[in-house]
Parts: C-alpha cells; structure tokens; sequence
C-alpha cells in the first residue's frame, strides 16, 4: 500500500490552542481539513481564520452539529477524495502531546495496515470521574474483542488506513458523537486490522471547553457497548480464530509487559499497600496462568531457552510445562520485587553484605561510568535502594516510550527512588555534550545490552551466547564509545532471600575503528559472555520471552533514529 497522509481536526467551539495544532501539522508537511461541526462565535470566526488552501489548510463546515464522530468521518471521505490512503485525527483543543506526531507518523510507515493509536499518559489535569469512566469502557472493549491488544479505545489521536474504516462506516452502524472512536475501533479490530498503540502524553488546559454531554453521551456510549457485546457473542468463533492468527506476529515480551505496567501497576500498588506481598502474589496467579495459557509465542520461547541452557550445560533434558509455569512464575516475582523496591519494601539489608563493597567504590568514582545491564534478573532493586549508597545519579536510556509511564508510575510509589530516563530516539549530538556533563559529574548511564530493535535493524551483531549464535544490537557500545567512559556489566539477582549486586569491567574504553576490527566485537563478546555465565548461575531470572535468536524483519522507530544520530 503507497501511504500518503491527511490530517483531520474536528472542532465543535474550540478556538483557543487550534492554531497551534494546526501549526504543528503544518510542520510535518501534512495537508489539513478542519472539520467546524457547527461552531458557534467566536470559534467561527477563529476558524475561518485558518483556512488557507494554498498552504494546505482547508475549512469544512458542518451544515448544523452532528458529532465529532459524524465530523471525522466527513474528513475520511474529503481525504479519500483527494487521494489520501491515510488520516490522522487530533483534537482541536490542544489536550494532544503535538511532539509525538514524527513518532505516530513514523509507526504508520513502517505497519501501513494497522490502525495506530496513541494511549494517553495523563497528568494531574485529568478529571478522577473521567479516569474511571475511560477505565469503565476498557473492561468493556477487552471483554468485546476477547483480547487486551486495545489498551485505550478512546484517544481521538490515532491514524487510519482509509480503505479499511471507510469500509467500516459504509457497512456497519457506528455511532456519530462520543461513542465514535471506541466503535470504528473494535469494529476494524473485528475485522482484522492490526491495532498498534503509541504512549503519548494528554494533559487538559484550564481553559479547556468539554463538548461531553453527561446524560446523553453516557446513554450513547451505554447503547454503543451493548451494541458491541452483542455483536461479539455473534462473531465469538471468528474472533478466537483469528487471535489463533495472532500469534503468528512477533510480538516482544517486553512490550507485553510494559504494557501490562501501564494498565495494573496502579492496581497492584494499591493492593500491596493494603494487603501485603504474599495477598497480592495470590491476585497475581490469575494474571500469570492466563497469560501462560494464551503465550503460545512466549511459551516456546521460554521452551527454546531451556534447551539452550541445558545444551550449554552438557545436559540432555527437555523443558515441560512446568519449568515453563515455573519460569513465568519467576517473572511475576520480579514484577513484585521492583514493586517492593521502589516503595521501601527491600533495603540495604537484603543484599549480600560484600556486593556493596564495589557499589560503594563505583558510587564515589568520579567522572561516572557507563553500565549495560540486561534483562537477566531486576535492575531496579539497584535503583530503588541504590540511593542510600550514594547511587542518586543514573540516566537511563530506555527503547520505547513505555518506559516513561512505566517510571512516572513508579515515581508515584517512591519519589525519593525517580531517575532520570531519556529515550534512545532523542540521542543527538546535543545528547552527547550532556551525557559527558553528566558523566564527569559522576552520574552513571545505564543502557540495556541484550535488546535488539523489536523489528530488527541495521546496526545488529552475532555474537555466540549459550552456543549458537545471537543478535545483539551495538547500539549501547558506539554509545560507550562516543563518551569515552570505562564500561561495566551490571546484574541485579536474587540468591535465596538475598539479593546480589554484580559488577563486573568489560573494559576501560571502547574504541571505535574501520570493519571488521571497529573495536566493538572485543566488548560485546565479553558482555555476552558474563551474560552467559549468569544465565547458567540463575537460569530461571531470565525475562526474554521471545525468540532471542532471530531477527525480526523490521527495524523499529526508536532504534532507526539512534541510529541515524550516532
């Protein structure tokens, strides 16, 4: 499919941060159709004001108040007509993070089929009655599509493929007003497309003019779902076979569960706080056994890990279900674990006495260091209790926007523990400069060696790790190169009911040179290898539940831009 993108902003008496959305489309070369759902003074005017169809900015009036759904789909058909295949809908009153557009433009690139929607991060402006309403409908669309792939069905900042949802409103009812965005979306997701979710931030302005009719919208929406409802139980054997489909998709475990941060860490803080650890492991066992169940892709996974491991080890022993569970088990523990650090729940005196000799020594060096750390066992334990040894400096690079929410979540639980995160697709010179300020100051950067971009890339190595070959991405060492830092592995693992705190130098500094001797392959080496020898030390804290010997077929959004920065 070519891909040629149109923006469509409803607008129903918002004036006051319009011009400014429309700006920021403007500067992503975008063509705009502002769809005036029967304004009234001064939001007439206000619009009129914009349009401009030489600098591509069109103005469409409703003939009276329809909608905003009846609104968007209007732009659907002027966008189709001008030979658009895609349209991005944004709100007119400026509640959208404009900063994600290159970031929501680029994912609709790279999957031209799916329809790509933001998932709000909210802060402090959000109305408590509207966060549990939009909770309300969550459950709901998750019991319609039998499936947690659509974490928020109601951002109105998503981008269609046109063919698919104008399909979709010629063939099927969909509601006009406030019910809109949830319908079109479990109705295309019935259909088949892939639905890809983007963490954007949402904030409501104090000025802000809501257009929700509390009494009417809510009987819309009422109707809307058991619409919905209905319509599943009479679709209910097509939707299992195709979420059979579903896990022919890569899909990196990692991803799941930041995503199941995102939607239950609120829930699980609550419940620890109030019932304790071993209640809220109890809560956890329903979550874990469904998701072991419907894994089928993370369950071989964890299958093929073990016959490597057992290969490594000389052993001919085959993996069963319950190594397996036993595996998902350990995963739902570190879920907790994190938890308990960051509230003050594990301390100093819950790692291993000698560990600390070396926290200490690393803590005071100055200028700081640069650690790679991996998804063996729970770096967090560090980062949560590392302050109380001086450890208050760390910059760590995460590789999707989740992480940030899943840190502001955290934060919530323990401010004192907040560190800094910088996205790996913000890495540009001007990042450098203040990486190697923060490095003479003492600060650590912490990068995660053992990902690679979810759909591959181009800046990936082999490197053996528990005998067969495995891609790593380089990434994290041209980083380690450029500052010019001593470089150490770091793990976080649990020995019985202490925790170990690992150090170990990969190398004093990382040099870069022409291929094949560009002085990366010396570092990732010794890196897998430590790697390895930790993995047979603690087999069971290994959190990779994808196929960590392949390569996906596609390079990912933050990793293609890190890459084009280096």
């Amino acid at each position: 499919m070519s891909f040629s993108l149109a923006a469509i902003v409803p607008s129903y008496n918002h004036y006051r941060h319009i011009e400014k959305v429309i700006d920021a489309l403007k500067g992503q070369g975008l063509r705009v159709f502002i769809i005036d759902d029967g304004s009234q003074e001064p939001a007439k005017s206000t619009l009129e004001k914009l349009h401009d169809p030489e600098q591509g900015v069109t103005l469409h009036r409703q003939p009276q108040n329809a909608g905003k759904g009846a609104a968007v789909m209007a732009g659907f058909r002027l966008a189709v007509a001008e030979g658009f295949s895609h349209a991005l809908q944004i709100d007119a009153d400026g509640q959208h993070e404009v900063a994600a557009l290159p970031a929501l433009i680029e994912l609709a690139t790279l999957h031209p089929d799916a329809l790509i929607s933001g998932q709000p991060i909210y802060d402090a402006s959000i109305p408590t009655s509207r966060k549990f309403a939009r909770w309300i409908t969550h459950v709901w669309v998750w019991i319609e599509t039998l499936s947690m792939r659509i974490t928020d069905s109601m951002c109105g900042y998503r981008i269609y493929p046109l063919k698919a949802a104008i399909e979709v409103i010629d063939q099927e009812r969909v509601g006009h007003y406030m019910d809109f965005d949830t319908e079109i979306m479990v109705r295309m997701h019935w259909r088949g497309a892939l639905v890809k979710m983007l963490p954007i931030h949402v904030t409501y302005p104090e000025d802000n003019i809501s257009n929700f009719r509390l009494g009417v919208d809510n009987w819309l929406i009422t109707k809307m779902h058991t619409r919905l409802v209905f319509g599943m139980i009479a679709r209910v054997l097509q939707i299992l076979r195709d979420r059979r489909g579903e896990a022919q998709e890569p899909r990196h475990w990692g991803r799941i569960g930041e995503r199941g941060a995102a939607l239950g860490l609120k829930f699980l803080f609550s419940l620890y706080r109030i019932a304790g650890r071993r209640l809220c492991w109890y809560a956890m066992q329903p979550v874990l056994l469904y998701f072991f169940v419907t894994g089928r892709e993370q369950r071989s996974a964890s299958r093929t890990y073990w016959r490597r491991l057992y290969a490594t080890k000389g052993e001919t022993q085959e993996p069963n279900l319950r190594q397996i569970w036993r595996h998902y088990r350990s995963f739902g523990s570190m879920a907790l674990d994190k938890l308990a650090a960051w509230i003050g729940d594990i301390r100093i005196s819950d790692i291993v006495e000698g560990d600390l000799v070396e926290l200490d020594r690393l803590a005071k060096r100055k200028p700081g260091i640069v650690i790679i750390t991996s998804h063996l066992g729970n770096v967090d334990i560090l980062r949560a209790v590392g302050a109380s040894r001086g450890v208050d400096n760390i910059t760590v690079f995460a590789h999707t926007r989740n992480a940030v929410l899943f840190n502001q979540i955290l934060s919530e639980a323990n401010p004192a523990a907040t560190v800094d995160i910088m996205e790996v697709q913000d890495i540009g010179p001007a990042t450098l400069i203040e990486l190697e300020e923060k490095l003479a100051a003492g600060n650590w950067i912490v990068i995660a060696g053992d990902r690679i971009p979810l759909e591959g890339g181009k800046r990936i190595r082999s490197v053996d790790f528990l005998g067969k070959p495995a891609p790593f991405s380089e990434g994290a060492w041209i980083i380690a190169a450029l500052l010019g830092s001593p470089v150490y592995a770091l793990h976080c693992l649990q020995e019985g009911e202490k925790y170990r705190i690992l150090f170990d130098k990969i190398t004093d500094h990382v040099k870069r040179g022409r291929p094949p001797n560009d002085g990366l392959e010396v570092p990732m080496r010794e890196y897998a290898r430590i790697l390895q020898e930790n993995c047979l030390k603690y087999p069971e804290q290994w959190y990779n539940f994808y196929d960590f010997w392949s390569v996906p077929g596609q390079e990912s959004i933050s990793d293609r831009n890190i890459k084009e920065t280096i």
